[in-house]
């Protein structure tokens, strides 16, 4: 892969956010790299520092000069949000396809392929869920945890993405011409990006796809159930807003 060069287009690029993830990083590169390894096709890990206090981004850069040279980290500053670094990430991505997930390895690579079947079956974005039909959990997750995602989900849809079970889930993969045109519209710099993606993908008369996953809860998660939901509240609010007054640009429905 050293022979890449910035325009070079790529299978597949998994974008990771992350923020103060020294202790926890360091695995999910290292599986993903090596389940990617295994099966053919390009591939690139792009990490997007998010303003990171810690030493997240000497150590990715360290991975990627010894172990990993499909690894790419951007460090981006200040902090501003996951959904900046996701943002920053998707439009930096080089892959045909471009998954997004958590550096805390919540969804495993191994799941890739039950997230990537839908994009190659033509959707232009799939949702891995924790909630559609075979989704599974190798762990029981903390009940405020699954009360508050329970509550998120029932709020959100019915204000700005109808039928989707599991809006705020990590793990989600994009076409590169879906990712272009979502990233580029979006604005959310909080929690709330996923919910702007989607119901402007919904709008814009994308293809969107559910598919259950098995997940691996991380009982060091650093989400503060009743901040973030009012956070993520608020934001939405913003979104409604937004759709309502164009600040997204034109939404006719995107050509076949």
């Amino acid at each position: 892969m050293s022979n890449l060069t910035a325009t070079t287009t790529l299978d597949l690029s998994i974008v990771i956010p992350a923020y103060n993830e020294e202790l926890r990083i360091t695995p999910t590169l290292e599986a993903t790299a090596q389940f990617l390894a295994a099966h053919p096709g390009t591939w690139e890990i792009v990490v997007v520092d998010d303003g990171s206090k810690d030493g997240t981004v000497a150590l990715c850069e360290r991975l990627a000069a010894e172990r990993i040279p499909q690894l790419r980290v951007i460090a981006s500053k200040p902090n501003r949000g996951k959904g900046s670094a996701v943002r920053i990430g998707m439009l930096a991505a080089r892959g045909k396809i471009r998954v997004m997930c958590d550096a805390d390895g919540s969804m495993p690579a191994t799941e890739l392929p039950k997230l990537l079947a839908p994009i190659v079956a033509g959707a232009d974005l799939a949702i891995g869920s924790r909630y559609a039909p075979g989704a599974a959990s190798n762990q029981t997750q903390p009940l405020y945890r699954r009360l508050w995602s329970r509550l998120c989900n029932q709020v959100i849809q019915r204000a700005l993405v109808p039928g989707v079970r599991d809006t705020q889930c990590g793990f989600k993969a994009f076409t590169a011409r879906a990712a272009d045109d979502l990233f580029g519209r979006a604005t959310i710099d909080g929690w709330a990006f996923d919910l702007e993606v989607l119901a402007l993908a919904k709008r814009l008369g994308y293809q969107v796809r559910e598919c259950g996953v098995t997940w691996h809860d991380d009982q060091r998660s650093r989400v503060s159930p009743w901040k973030d939901m009012w956070k993520v509240i608020r934001e939405a609010v913003v979104i409604k807003r937004n759709l309502r007054r164009g600040r997204y640009g034109q939404l006719a429905p995107v050509a076949a």
